[in-house]
């Protein structure tokens, strides 16, 4: 048999080869079985629980609590938040930036997007407040909008107050 006819045929038969083998694993991973639920379900056994509403016992002005779960990566999480009623989120803003503010001893707080802690938001419904240290140990805090760098001037939106 001729050197050029010989390649081909050991061409075909390693080519047909790879692809049993191939087809091969395929079939024996379709044959393996699927996860069980109760195996699907481990994984919440794995989530970080938030306690209960840690927001409850504070006299909220424009803000209401929200519940959040979420698996980034695959690390569930569950938490709550603060953030703008409906009817102030769905408001126009424009020229300024929301900031958590403490007008008592002139601090600032900061927001939740995403998993990203920021001073400012641009957005209403970027207005996320996880931080229970800073409205605990405050007697009111104000979502403002306008200048940080001027809060006095800046509109207050919402509040947190320390009930009675």
């Amino acid at each position: 048999m001729p050197p050029h006819k010989m390649f081909r045929v050991l061409a075909v038969t390693l080519s047909a080869a790879g692809l049993g083998l191939t087809f091969a694993q395929g079939a024996h991973a379709a044959a393996l079985p699927h996860a069980t639920p109760a195996a699907e379900a481990s994984y919440l056994t794995n989530v970080v629980h938030a306690p209960k509403n840690p927001f409850e016992n504070l006299k909220l002005d424009g803000l209401t609590a929200k519940y959040h779960f979420m698996c980034p990566a695959g690390h569930c999480v569950d938490y709550w938040s603060l953030v703008l009623t409906d009817d102030l989120a769905a408001k126009p803003y424009q020229g300024g930036e929301f900031f958590l503010y403490a007008p008592d001893s002139g601090e600032f707080g900061w927001f939740l997007v995403t998993d990203i802690v920021q001073r400012t938001v641009s957005g209403p419904y970027q207005v996320q407040i996880i931080d229970t240290e800073f409205l605990r140990s405050h007697p009111r805090v104000e979502v403002r909008y306008g200048n940080p760098d001027r809060p006095e001037q800046a509109r207050v939106i919402a509040s947190a107050s320390q009930a009675k």
